[in-house]
């Protein structure tokens, strides 16, 4: 009888260890190299500059009220299905040439100016031709979006309405990485200039925030890689599940029949 125990006692620690094995913290815990009182300085202020296709919403105020109105778009509303989203400025697309077609003043080269710097252009140019005494500019991106894709919980594309996000909460917004998303493996994918670069990320060490990608640009993907268990898992299909769990029988079988002759 005392043998028979002991052989349970140890088939239950060996299937205890596999399964906390499968969980270990050093693999899923984020940040652990900070420790609780560590304070770090924060780099140059970042700010999102213009892209080509991006979607800039210009909107001009001023004291006299009938001299604005040629330099702003219409509102329009959008319906989706039976429901009306609230009306948004209609924006100005950026060029291939990096620019856009403002009324009276033509066309204004902003690609690569952030969204003050685009406010201030505006400004300056409706003084400098005496079209308005005091100009109120007011700048949007509203085509500002990231996805995120892979092991994550709610894997989509995201609208930002302001023009900051990072990295972390790009994947808050997809409800954070599944057990089984690799934490050392989460990549950003950016096209700029013509030019697509993929940014690995470890997200257990604070390196992250040093990261250029850390601060997320207009349409970033971000691709979070799966882990070994997940990707062994999908190979598992209709056609071969039967001879894996015949394998999988086949080796607690030889485990239990050697346990067996063990405590024998």
């Amino acid at each position: 009888m005392r043998k028979k125990k002991s052989y349970y006692l140890f088939l239950f620690l060996i299937l205890s260890g596999l399964i906390s094995s499968c969980t270990a913290p050093k693999e899923v815990i984020y940040l652990q190299d900070i420790s609780d009182s560590k304070t770090e300085e924060i780099g140059k202020g970042y700010e999102v500059r213009v892209h080509e296709d991006d979607l800039l919403g210009i909107t001009v105020n001023s004291k006299e009220e009938e001299l604005a109105l040629p330099f702003n778009m219409p509102l329009v509303s959008y319906q989706i299905g039976s429901t009306y989203n609230q009306p948004r400025v209609v924006g100005y697309l950026v060029d291939k040439n990096g620019e856009i077609d403002f009324p009276i003043l033509g066309k204004l080269k902003v690609k690569g100016l952030t969204r003050m710097e685009v406010t201030e252009l505006v400004k300056r140019r409706l003084v400098e031709e005496e079209l308005l005494k005091d100009p109120i500019v007011t700048v949007q991106f509203l085509n500002f979006k990231v996805s995120v894709i892979g092991e994550v919980a709610r894997p989509g594309t995201f609208e930002i309405s302001g023009d900051r996000i990072t990295l972390l909460e790009a994947l808050s917004l997809a409800g954070d990485l599944t057990i089984y998303g690799r934490r050392d493996r989460v990549a950003v994918i950016r096209e700029e200039n013509g030019k697509r670069t993929v940014l690995y990320h470890d997200l257990r060490s604070s390196d992250v925030f040093k990261s250029p990608c850390y601060y997320l640009q207009q349409n970033d993907i971000v691709y979070v890689e799966p882990n070994k268990i997940r990707t062994g898992s999908s190979r598992i299909n209709s056609n071969n599940s039967a001879s894996v769990w015949l394998s999988t029988a086949s080796v607690l079988a030889s485990i239990a029949s050697l346990m067996v002759t063990i405590f024998r």
